[in-house]
């Protein structure tokens, strides 16, 4: 079980690597062009592509990151396996739902 969740995680970093530089050169673009926050969100909502990208965003971080937690977990907090992956399991739950509804407000699906 550990060597498919380094290799998942290992997989989910290769695919975020790509959606992280576009984001983050999008922000700097809409800093640097003096955009509002609703300017940028008249631009996204209900645009199909946008809600793609950061939906399958949301869906590599959910899977990403509750792996690192887990990990941290069990090799700082000496916390057992078992608890350690429940908790690793809410915690990408927690950040699924929540990534869920900031794509729907972006797209504009959620009023």
């Amino acid at each position: 079980m550990e060597a498919r969740l380094f290799a998942l995680q290992r997989l989910t970093a290769m695919v975020m690597a790509p959606f992280v530089l576009v984001h983050v050169g999008l922000v700097i673009y809409a800093v640097r062009g003096g955009l509002t926050a609703g300017e940028i969100l008249s631009r996204t909502q209900g645009n199909w592509f946008w809600i793609a990208f950061y939906g399958l965003f949301v869906l590599s971080v959910s899977v990403h990151v509750p792996i690192g937690v887990r990990n941290i977990l069990i090799e700082w907090l000496r916390i057992g396996r078992p608890a350690a992956s429940v908790i690793g399991l809410a915690f990408g739950a927690g950040l699924l739902v929540l990534g869920v509804r900031a794509v729907a407000a972006l797209g504009g699906l959620m009023q």
